[in-house]
């Protein structure tokens, strides 16, 4: 959060002299959770309470296709979700407590997916992506839900880079801070796709890369939900309310 600077005149014996006020924003930070395929806000919920306690403001919501609108789950495609994205981030921003400059985005296999693609059309500070999967560029109006699992799958078992992929294109040109998460048994998103992503962010201000030990793609186990939770908050306390004591950016830094 930034530090309102205002420069004031004090008035001794007759004379004016310089002084200069400081306080802190009102704006608070605001954080928008974008969940995974199949899933819904009832997971994010929990954690974003807990964030919501550090002073910041918190957004989660219901992709089309999930829970209320689970009947459009067949139809519904990634432009569409790209949408609903979109929409909720702009309602997070409108959020008159919100600081506009000092929002961060978390999101999980598909959400992490479509929130990379966010970062390309709205400003991002912080970004928080937890076993982001990835999908091809073609084939952007079909339903996501039609899309070949098996080609899929190879798809994210191969090396990719910004110029193969828009969403890794988009962490190309991303300058903010990031969180790659990684389950170490994931049967869904490969270790293969984080190195696409951890490579594609050539610009970021800082890269911390952790690994859930024993995870697989769901985090079935209470154990691996709670460490989790537990490397999200601890980055969103560093990156998001550290920034609150800092009249200047922190250092860069790249944890493995």
């Amino acid at each position: 959060m930034a530090i309102v600077s205002e420069p004031i005149e004090l008035t001794v014996d007759d004379q004016s002299i310089a002084g200069t006020l400081l306080s802190p924003s009102p704006k608070l930070p605001g954080i928008l959770f974008v969940h995974g395929w199949g899933g819904s806000q009832q997971r994010d919920l929990g954690r974003a309470k807990g964030i919501t306690g550090l002073g910041c403001v918190c957004l989660t919501f219901d992709l089309r296709g999930h829970a209320r609108t689970e009947s459009q789950r067949q139809t519904v495609n990634r432009e569409q979700n790209l949408k609903d994205v979109l929409t909720a981030y702009d309602r997070l921003v409108s959020h008159p407590d919100v600081d506009p400059n000092s929002i961060a985005v978390v999101g999980s296999s598909y959400g992490g997916y479509l929130a990379a693609l966010l970062t390309a059309q709205r400003k991002v500070r912080w970004l928080a992506l937890r076993v982001p999967a990835l999908y091809w560029d073609k084939e952007w109006d079909v339903p996501k839900s039609a899309l070949n699992r098996e080609g899929l799958a190879h798809y994210r078992r191969t090396v990719l880079t910004p110029a193969d992929n828009r969403a890794l294109a988009a962490c190309a040109e991303f300058a903010g801070d990031v969180l790659l998460v990684e389950s170490e048994h994931d049967d869904y998103v490969p270790h293969t796709t984080l190195m696409s992503y951890r490579s594609a962010f050539v610009g970021a201000h800082s890269l911390t890369h952790r690994i859930v030990d024993g995870s697989d793609h769901a985090l079935t186990s209470e154990a691996c939900q709670k460490a989790y939770s537990s490397i999200l908050t601890n980055w969103i306390s560093e990156m998001v309310i550290g920034s609150r004591l800092e009249n200047y950016p922190h250092h860069s830094a790249v944890y493995s």
